[in-house]
């Protein structure tokens, strides 16, 4: 299991994005570099956990819980075979490109290790992206939202728990995998179309990224 590139943003304005100043860090590109990478601060504030990268709405992108985005090379090859054309790493966004790791089968709350424990970072899996008007936009394909949602693998947003650097061909080691059936697809299906499913993500317990958790409570309420 390994970081098969490491992608940092190339900034453009898009009439697609949210941003005050429509600028999107959507289209990320591979670097060869090491990467610094540390907690960004809570959202709204804080962007990227990766130095160099750039979020361009941080109302609703970045910070803490949805500082690190990856994905797996195995999902971009599923679609380069459906959409037929060429994904590179990075395409969807994502800041690790990962091989030989089913992302969305993640527990929330495992935890990796990236590279060398004390050099690389201690990253915890929390969250999951939701595909917004920003991703149809850059994608340009016919009701990609709906097909996007309908894959169930939307790859994993991951916290920093300790600091450091990474880089490309880096190894990734679950060094945590907690007992309970919450992973990274079921929480997206509990919150795009099941929302049966909510009362069970409580059980990921406090790595659960605090929004998910908030409308897991509202569920049981009603």
């Amino acid at each position: 299991m390994q970081l098969l590139s490491v992608n940092l943003a190339k900034p453009h304005r898009s009439e697609y994005s949210d941003a005050a100043d429509n600028r999107t860090g959507i289209d990320k590109r591979p670097t060869s570099d090491p990467v610094a990478v540390s907690a960004p601060g809570p959202r709204g504030t804080g962007g990227s956990a990766l130095a160099g990268d750039t979020i361009g709405n941080k109302r609703h992108h970045g910070g803490d819980e949805q500082a690190v985005y990856a994905y797996a090379r195995e999902e971009l090859d599923h679609w380069e075979r459906e959409l037929g054309r060429t994904l590179p790493n990075g395409f969807f966004g994502e800041n690790l490109t990962t091989e030989g790791i089913d992302v969305d089968a993640a527990l929330i709350g495992e935890r990796w290790q990236i590279g060398v424990p004390g050099a690389g970072p201690l990253l915890e899996v929390c969250s999951m992206r939701i595909p917004c008007r920003t991703f149809a936009g850059w994608m340009a394909e016919e009701r990609w939202l709906h097909r996007f949602t309908a894959r169930r693998r939307p790859g994993a947003y991951l916290r920093v728990l300790d600091p450091g650097r990474l880089r490309a061909g880096d190894a990734v080691t679950v060094v945590h995998r907690p007992d309970h059936e919450v992973t990274v697809s079921f929480l997206f299906r509990s919150l795009t179309g099941e929302p049966e499913l909510l009362p069970r993500i409580l059980a990921a317990g406090e790595p659960l990224d605090h929004e998910a958790r908030d409308k897991a409570l509202r569920r049981i309420r009603a």
